[in-house]
Formats: C-alpha cells, structure tokens, sequence
C-alpha cells in the first residue's frame, strides 16, 4: 500500500516506485486519487500507468476518498464514483475500496447508512465492470449496544457487489473475532487483505516480524476466503524512516509468510 511511503511518494513518486520495484514488490494498492484532475500522486493516469509499465509494476486496487461524500447529495457522490471509476480503468486496477470513515460517522445508524451507499456504488463500479471493496479499521468492532458496524456491513451489504478487504491488524487489534472466524461467517467476500504488524508494547504499527502478530498462525485459508490480492502496509511509527521499513517488511515476508499464500 503505497500510503505506507506517502512521505516519498510526496517528493519523488517516480524514484519511488522505482525503490519500491527494487526491493521485490510487483503489485501496488494507490491513495489519494484527484478525480478533478483525473491524477495519481501529482501524474496524469497515463503518466503514472506508463511509469508503472516500465517498470513492471501493476496496481489492483485503489483506496479512493468517498468520505467527504458521505452525507453530500447523491449527485455528488455519482460524479466522484464515475471519477474514480475513470481513474481505475485508465490505471489497470480491478478494484476500488471505500477506506475511511470520519469520526462523526461511526453510530450505528451511519452504518446503516453506509451500507445502503456501499451497495449503492457497488452495483455502479460493477457494471463498471470493476469490483468494489470495504476496508475496515477499528470501529467497524467497536460494541455499539449489542451490535457492532462490521456485523451491520456483513448483514446488510450485497456480498456480490460489495466485497471486503480485510486489515488483519485491525482484526487483531479490536475485533472479538479472530480473522479465520470472520472468514468463515461468509466464505469467498475477502478478496484483498493488509497484513501489517503490531508494536508488543504500544500496539501500534511496526514493520512485519517486529511486532506482536504471528501470521503462521492467524492468516486465513487463502482459498476459502477468496483473496485474490494482498498488500503489505504499515501507516507510521517507523523505525527510522518508510522506506526503510517497506525493505525491512518485504524481506521478512519473503522469508516467512510469502509461502503461505
């Protein structure tokens, strides 16, 4: 996930992804799409794709901004899908995620909400010919009287439309559920993951092999839920600087975990 170096990706996208493609990643997940000016990382779509093509580097996914969106009306939020949906066709990718809920939108009743929007721009990125996918974090877990958001999405979403990319580190953060727990209530819907590891200590972000997660243990059957892509994140609390740590996670995960997927 190309957020994990926004920093770099701030002041030198092109040599970057060129550190990025040096160090053994082959497929990337993008962030901060402008739909105004149709621009990944301050490139035109096709400037950005024709660097990724030379430099043998694809993009499956995207985290797109919808959150601005969420209580806008619908016309606004259409133009934005139709943006984004411009942007990930002309870019390659073959999903687009809805990542971030601001603060004011996490009660149950928002998530009620969401989940008539995500179905919403689901069936429009589908017949897109693209699929769209829910990225979690914490409060999808948090208990809400009984209930919780990421019940609420698994309930009252569309598994064909919308599919979930699940943050293993949230899950072992804050959920009750384990991640094979959560794979099983709907098999085949957990088509992307985040695999990022946890401070011993703080709880926070490190770099894979440093923390606290041991995925031999808690990744799920890849087959059995569905996951067709994964991408290594981490969001801050870097050792020394992100694209040290990108190198220090790559190569434990070709070393520990790559087998078992």
């Amino acid at each position: 996930q190309l957020f994990t170096i926004r920093d770099a990706m701030e002041r030198d996208p092109v040599g970057s992804l060129k550190r990025v493609k040096s160090l053994g990643y082959q497929d990337l997940e993008t962030y901060g799409y402008d739909g105004e000016k149709g621009a990944y990382y301050g490139l035109k779509t096709a400037e950005f794709k024709q660097v990724l093509e030379e430099l043998e580097l694809t993009t499956s996914s995207g985290h797109y901004g919808f959150a601005p969106y969420f209580h806008t009306p619908l016309a606004q939020l259409e133009q934005f899908v139709d943006q984004c949906i411009e942007g990930a066709l002309a870019a390659g990718q073959r999903y687009i995620t809805w990542p971030w809920l601001d603060p004011e939108s996490r009660s149950i009743a928002s998530f009620k909400k969401l989940c008539e929007k995500l179905n919403w721009i689901g069936e429009r990125v589908t017949q897109a010919g693209l699929g769209f996918a829910y990225h979690n974090h914490d409060y999808e877990f948090f208990d809400q009287g009984g209930d919780t958001g990421y019940d609420i999405i698994l309930r009252e979403t569309d598994p064909r439309l919308v599919k979930l990319q699940l943050d293993l580190y949230w899950v072992m953060h804050s959920s009750k559920k384990s991640p094979k727990e959560l794979v099983a209530l709907q098999p085949g819907r957990f088509v992307m993951w985040h695999i990022k590891d946890m401070d011993k200590v703080t709880r926070d972000y490190t770099e894979l092999g440093n923390g606290s997660i041991d995925y031999t243990s808690i990744l799920p059957d890849p087959e059995l839920a569905g996951l067709e892509y994964y991408f290594i994140e981490q969001g801050g609390n870097f050792a020394e600087n992100s694209m040290k740590s990108i190198a220090e996670s790559a190569a434990y995960f070709q070393k520990n975990l790559q087998k078992h997927l």
